[in-house]
């Protein structure tokens, strides 16, 4: 796979960032870690909640289907090259 220059610093550009969020949220990576490992299965509800500075509520949430485990399965064989 070749990768142009732009590519390259957009790639570093978004490791950066994730580098900066991390130090930032530091147990928020361990918490999608530990939901990873145990926490997703066929029938699991996952549910997001955002509230905004101004009291604004938005809430959602999914019950994962065996073809959202599949595409999740995919997800983590892709980070683990």
């Amino acid at each position: 796979m070749n990768m142009n220059f732009n590519q390259l610093a957009m790639i570093q550009q978004l490791k950066s960032g994730m580098d900066r969020f991390r130090a930032n949220h530091p147990k928020f990576p361990m918490f999608l870690k530990a939901v990873s490992q145990d926490g997703l299965k066929e029938g699991t509800i996952v549910e997001i909640n955002v509230t905004t500075p101004e009291g604004k509520n938005y809430c959602s949430n999914v019950k994962l289907s065996a073809d959202d485990m599949e595409f999740i399965e995919a997800l983590k064989n892709m980070g683990a090259h």
